[in-house]
């Protein structure tokens, strides 16, 4: 049985992060601050699916200073440069905007078409999220950083998976550590599926733990010059 304490926690967390996804949204579209790379007007409210009123502080303080407005209304015609902690924590986002979405749309799918490997909806949650992981991943990273060196198709692709393959594995080793404790540890039966708030408050925080897995990566790949800093 779920405490009832741990129900109440999950809505109180999944409510923050879906109130502070739309205020990220409002201020993009709503109030005109449109970015200058146009993939992060998506990870940042991805990103505060599951860092909820953090990843609103960081979109204040390094998201919106890119965006036109912002820096038409202080006279500048650049943004701030972010101390490299930043550069990291955005890159992160950047790939984790991949992991998180491909995990919602794969467990949901999984969860509804009542898929197993080897007896266990996990393997299969495994499978589905690294795949559409990497599929989501090499996408936006393939839109920040094709503009930006001005590439072709093809070698923006290569490009984008340099940068963002080993990240986003490691992003989803995190993940699916934490997901296995879900399984085996928390709750070994009856195991918490996607039609559960906790099930998915539990997956917030193992986005964070994967977002911490990933950091080590990107400090690489961004000092390497494989990945940009953004």
């Amino acid at each position: 049985m779920v405490p009832i304490w741990l129900t109440a926690l999950a809505w109180a967390c999944l409510a923050a992060a879906a109130a502070s996804a739309a205020l990220i949204l409002v201020d993009i579209y709503g109030r005109g601050h449109r970015l200058r790379m146009r993939v992060m007007e998506a990870v940042w409210p991805v990103t505060a699916l599951y860092l909820g009123p953090v990843a609103v502080w960081g979109y204040w303080r390094y998201g919106r200073t890119t965006s036109s407005r912002w820096l038409k209304d202080r006279g500048l015609d650049e943004p701030p440069e972010k101390p490299f902690w930043a550069q990291v924590a955005v890159g992160v986002s950047h790939c984790g905007a991949g992991c998180t979405l491909g995990d919602i749309i794969a467990e949901t799918g999984i969860f509804l078409l009542g898929l197993q490997i080897a007896g266990t909806a996990l393997w299969a949650e495994y499978a589905g999220d690294y795949l559409l992981a990497v599929l989501l991943g090499l996408a936006f990273q393939y839109f920040a950083i094709a503009p930006m060196r001005g590439l072709g198709f093809k070698k923006g692709i290569v490009a984008a998976a340099k940068a963002d393959v080993l990240s986003l594995t490691a992003f989803e080793v995190g993940l699916f550590g934490w997901m296995a404790l879900m399984a085996f540890v928390f709750f070994p039966g009856p195991h918490l599926h996607p039609d559960s708030p906790v099930y998915w408050f539990l997956m917030q925080v193992g986005m964070v733990i994967g977002f911490a897995t990933a950091w080590p990566a990107n400090v690489w790949l961004i000092r390497k010059g494989v990945k940009e800093a953004m």
